[in-house]
């Protein structure tokens, strides 16, 4: 028997999945039984906080994903389908009605039982899916099991900039007095810097200072250390005080003005193209519109493109490159699989996403299949190349973006062309990639054509 632990949307894919190719499974949730403080029902696929999966056009990162997802017979999807309500081109849903159909889907599926009840241990042919809260006991399992530095229990992320949208001729590559570099491992390259004069400065503090921040759900409030201050409070503390933290600007010479500046800002490679890049030491809880017009008046972020926004929030995430294996399985044990937000995904989308993928791939290996993983030139595949190479020492949970994705053979001025001909390439690659690995399988109850119409929004 199967297990699956974890009634949200990963698991419940990952349940459908396994179940849907022959497998009898038991999938596990704790509620009722132990509620969460985020959670108010019992029914599986309950959506917490928005309502909504995003867009789904396929030149947009979150559309081209669920594109890709349907190729490969999403559940979760279809049911989105069925609740959904008007939103222009999100998938956005009646939470109550796709929760129900989600949960009517699970339990009247003859190869699936739901069992109520907290898990506490990690077994082999399991699927772990137990999102961002995951319970205490079931945390301290798996810290045991992949080492003590293995499970983080609190987000403190730093926007991340598309390179595309820096103007580098404010920004300039250097490393503080040209030793600094990511690990000791890149050259100068590995980090950009927006040098700011006393009144750009200011002027950045007093709007950081006053700017409208988030506050979430009482179980999202969370205490501030040291290490990951919010950028809005540390200059909270005074005027200079991100001014000998993160924004120092010490052993950087502004090669516009030959010396150095009053403050600079710096900015950090987040992948070994150089097409994503952090805002270091940002980490926030300004609202998203407030860091858009926040950040734009760094020199050089003017126009900035936002890949990810910075947040601050508890989350129980395991640090995938360095404990799980490529298709996010314990490495001594490729049949306990790891899927959702725990595995450093974030959003609706790539959580359901990985655990259609855990089940895909749990299926495979007890068939006596290897395990595969998408190419990375769909957003799939490059999602979980991410999670496979990150920097260690820098790994913080990631959304699907166009960053993630190997660029075009040939380079492109127009961004909407090149993002739908990245996506035109990304889902043939993952037709081609379903039929190699067996997955689009003839005879499916699943119209995989008819879903890729969806998802292209006809």
């Amino acid at each position: 028997m199967i297990r699956v632990v974890g009634g949200g949307l990963a698991g419940s894919e990952a349940a459908w999945q396994l179940a849907e190719r022959g497998h009898n499974v038991v999938l596990h949730e704790m509620r009722p039984t132990r509620t969460t403080p985020a959670h108010t029902t019992d029914r599986l696929a309950e959506l917490v906080c928005s309502n909504t999966f995003k867009s789904t056009e396929t030149s947009n990162a979150h559309g081209l994903l669920k594109a890709e997802m349907r190729v490969l017979g999403s559940m979760i999807l279809q049911c989105a389908d069925e609740a959904r309500v008007p939103a222009g081109s999100a998938l956005a849903v009646d939470r109550d009605a796709f929760a129900a159909a989600v949960t009517g889907r699970i339990m009247s599926h003859p190869r699936i039982e739901v069992s109520r009840g907290e898990v506490t241990t990690l077994e082999p042919q399991s699927i772990i899916a137990t999102g961002p809260l995951t319970s205490d006991a079931l945390a301290q399992a798996i810290r045991e099991r992949l080492g003590v530095g293995a499970l983080a229990f609190y987000d403190a992320i730093a926007p991340i900039i598309s390179r595309e949208s820096i103007d580098e001729t404010i920004a300039f590559p250097a490393s503080r007095y040209g030793r600094e570099t990511m690990e000791g491992e890149g050259d100068e390259g590995a980090y950009l810097n927006c040098p700011m004069s006393r009144e750009e400065y200011e002027a950045f503090i007093a709007a950081l200072i006053t700017a409208d921040q988030f506050h979430g759900h009482e179980f999202d409030e969370a205490p501030y250390f040291e290490g990951c201050m919010p950028v809005e409070v540390a200059a909270n503390r005074g005027v200079d005080t991100l001014r000998f933290g993160p924004l120092k600007p010490v052993g950087l010479r502004d090669p516009r003005l030959g010396r150095q500046s009053h403050a600079v800002v710096q900015l950090r490679r987040e992948d070994r193209h150089g097409r994503m890049w952090n805002i270091v030491g940002f980490q926030t809880r300004l609202r998203i519109p407030e860091q858009q017009r926040v950040l734009r008046m760094i020199p050089g972020l003017a126009n900035a493109e936002f890949l990810r926004y910075g947040s601050i929030h508890r989350n129980s995430y395991v640090n995938s490159p360095q404990a799980l294996s490529a298709h996010l399985a314990v490495r001594d044990d490729p049949t306990i699989l790891f899927a959702g937000q725990i595995t450093g995904v974030e959003g609706y989308t790539e959580s359901s996403a990985t655990g259609l993928l855990a089940g895909i791939n749990l299926s495979r290996i007890l068939s006596g299949d290897e395990p595969a993983v998408p190419p990375p030139v769909t957003m799939l595949g490059a999602l979980y190349r991410y999670m496979r190479e990150a920097n260690p020492a820098h790994f913080q949970p990631m959304n699907a973006n166009f960053g993630l994705v190997d660029d075009l053979a040939n380079p492109i001025r127009d961004k909407k062309r090149k993002r739908e001909m990245i996506a035109e390439r990304a889902l043939s690659a993952m037709r081609d990639w379903g039929e190699t690995v067996g997955i689009a399988r003839a005879g499916s109850a699943i119209n995989v054509e008819a879903n890729v119409r969806v998802a292209a929004g006809s």
